[in-house]
């Protein structure tokens, strides 16, 4: 089991992880408050403000004070394949 470093001391399964997601647009944020109700929200900020949201196949949210820039190398992608899709917009 491989376990990746998302900040402040937290670590998560790389295998369980299906989505590395930013925390600004609106149906995040409503899944974000869905899964607190649910009591499947698991903050990992430290109090810092939410910079990357990860979705776990456990349907657990996971709340990371790390940007995406910096947890990207941690899972092995690369900075060209953040940018692709946002060059395309």
């Amino acid at each position: 089991m491989e376990l990746v470093n998302i900040g402040y001391g937290n670590l998560i399964s790389a295998r369980r992880l299906i989505a590395v997601v930013s925390p600004d647009s609106a149906p995040i944020k409503r899944m974000i408050t869905e899964a607190r109700e649910r009591s499947m929200l698991i903050d990992a900020t430290f109090g810092r403000k939410t910079r990357t949201v990860l979705i776990m196949d456990s349907d657990h949210i996971v709340l990371s004070g790390i940007a995406l820039e910096k947890l990207a190398p941690r899972f092995g992608l690369e900075p060209a394949e953040l940018t692709e899709d946002e060059e395309d917009g």
